[in-house]
């Protein structure tokens, strides 16, 4: 407890020490306005992947594919929760996604697999992070993990989980329940679109919020 009270005054000091701006509601609870949707089987609905059910977007974890940002960010602290409403499964946020719709886009993933909320994920070639003075980059493959610091501090299905993810410049910090997970620095791509992942089972969403940072 005391080391989640004090992640959590680190990332408000950070905040207010970088000046931030009005922060921003990416989903407003009603609608999926300011998002677009992609799924890997075309003769799937997307509607039937994502929905909005009582303020919580929804989605059902099968076809993979995602639902991402119209818009594309930079310098920010992105704050949502999620849930596994019934057997945990796997998912991600997904920052800075850039180029085509396809399965996997090239970005940073931070991880909401069960137990790995935290890990850090390189995806397709070109994107890197350095952490602790190791530069990670696919190799052979389209994905690298960078796994987290800690013990999971994830809560058990049906509970409410929080990421705080700071992204300012080229590095980015990861706070799962308060615990800080993961940082990053010399990060690519570092603005892009933000996207939520739909790999293998249901997960809900809500008070996903974005506060700029100033570079």
């Amino acid at each position: 407890m005391k080391r989640m009270f004090a992640s959590v005054c680190v990332l408000a000091a950070a905040a207010l020490l970088s000046g931030c701006s009005r922060s921003v509601a990416l989903f407003n609870g009603q609608t999926l306005d300011g998002w677009t949707t992609y799924v890997q089987d075309d003769s799937v609905n997307p509607a039937t992947v994502w929905s909005v059910q009582n303020g919580v977007l929804r989605c059902e974890g099968k076809p993979n594919g995602y639902i991402r940002t119209t818009g594309s960010y930079s310098n920010y602290i992105l704050q949502l929760e999620w849930r596994w409403p019934d057997t945990p499964a796997n998912s991600g946020v997904l920052l800075h996604a850039t180029g085509e719709d396809k399965i996997w886009p090239q970005c940073i993933e931070a991880q909401l697999k069960h137990l790995s909320a935290g890990d850090m994920v390189a995806i397709q070639p070109g994107s890197t992070v350095t952490v602790n003075g190791v530069m990670h980059q696919p190799e052979g493959s389209i994905f690298k993990i960078v796994n987290k610091r800690l013990p999971t501090s994830e809560k058990f299905e049906g509970h409410w989980n929080r990421y705080n993810i700071v992204c300012r410049g080229n590095t980015i910090d990861l706070y799962v329940n308060g615990v800080h997970q993961n940082s990053a620095v010399d990060a690519q791509p570092s603005e892009g679109a933000i996207g939520l992942q739909s790999e293998g089972g249901p997960i809900e969403f809500r008070n996903i919020v974005l506060t700029p940072l100033k570079p």
